[in-house]
């Protein structure tokens, strides 16, 4: 009822409002009332709840502004602050603060005119008990005024770290897959273990290219793919791509060029390496699952 009279006092009056107010079922403040409540300190709850919504409104926009109550009751808590989750939801409620929801998002595959023999090694099985065992790829578009840029991601699924990525205006092999790819290779070059590793990715024309296979063997790697247009076959990768539209590039109405969306990209893997809580890792980030294994305590492998 403050808060209704707070909002319409300046156009309409106190006593008017009061009076109105007090004909109606809801109506029981009377203008003397109103002029307490304001006049009345603050309560050590109302006080704290202060203090708390400005915590939560940094942190909330520190992580891209994407993160829901139950992100936003671990991140409170890892920063210090013993709030409930009940507690976390009702001030983002009375901050106007709300996580993002992914929505769906067109299929980019076009499938290869070439025969592929190469065999699908994870058959949908996105679980892997140590780094740099499975990585995923995939691709995915972000709209531009004079057309398209496209953004590829590799991705460890035991830790959830983007290994390697790459921004383009264009879609040719050299440009995209290969770039994140060698990123990959020469990030985690003395963390892999040659032949142990898996790169699974779908069957688009991109990924079946000579040039592509010939990176992955030399390299020593396993290529696996799955099939054309089922985003299950790299459910993993597809899942990243969403995260990576609904929490960036969607946050914007329009992206101006490649530059731009490659500049925010940089910035969000950063983030999403370092800092982004993981539900999928229990609310660890990928860097502390990593680090874990250097360890003596390790984290369990992720699942999808």
């Amino acid at each position: 009822m403050i808060r209704f009279i707070d909002m319409h006092r300046k156009r309409f009056g106190v006593e008017s409002i009061c009076r109105i107010l007090g004909a109606t079922e809801s109506g029981f403040i009377t203008s003397r009332g109103y002029r307490a409540a304001k006049t009345r300190p603050a309560s050590a709850r109302d006080l704290r709840d202060a203090t708390l919504i400005t915590e939560i409104t940094r942190i909330h926009q520190e992580n891209y502004g994407v993160y829901g109550v139950r992100k936003m009751w671990h991140a409170m808590r890892r920063a210090g602050w013993d709030v409930g989750r009940d507690q976390v939801a009702r001030l983002m409620r009375n901050a106007g603060l709300h996580g993002v929801r992914r929505g769906r998002k067109p299929v980019t595959t076009r499938p290869s005119r070439e025969p592929d023999h190469r065999p699908d090694l994870v058959e949908r099985k996105f679980v892997a008990e140590r780094p740099h065992q499975l990585w995923v790829a995939d691709i995915t578009y972000v709209r531009l005024p004079a057309g398209f840029g496209y953004t590829a991601f590799i991705t460890d699924v035991c830790t959830r770290r983007i290994v390697g990525w790459a921004v383009a205006s264009s879609l040719h092999t050299e440009s995209l897959p290969l770039m994140a790819l060698e990123q990959a290779l020469i990030s985690t070059g003395a963390q892999r273990t040659r032949d142990e590793l898996i790169h699974h990715s779908d069957r688009g024309v991109r990924y079946v290219s000579l040039a592509c296979s010939d990176a992955l063997t030399a390299a020593g790697v396993k290529a696996s793919v799955g099939t054309v247009g089922d985003s299950y076959d790299n459910a993993l990768a597809e899942a990243v791509n969403g995260l990576y539209k609904t929490e960036l590039i969607y946050s914007k109405r329009f992206w101006e060029s490649v530059s731009d969306v490659e500049i925010a990209t940089m910035a969000w893997v950063h983030w999403w390496n370092t800092r982004r809580l993981h539900e999928a890792l229990d609310y660890h980030t990928p860097a502390e699952v990593e680090a874990s294994y250097t360890r003596p305590t390790t984290t369990a492998p992720a699942t999808v």
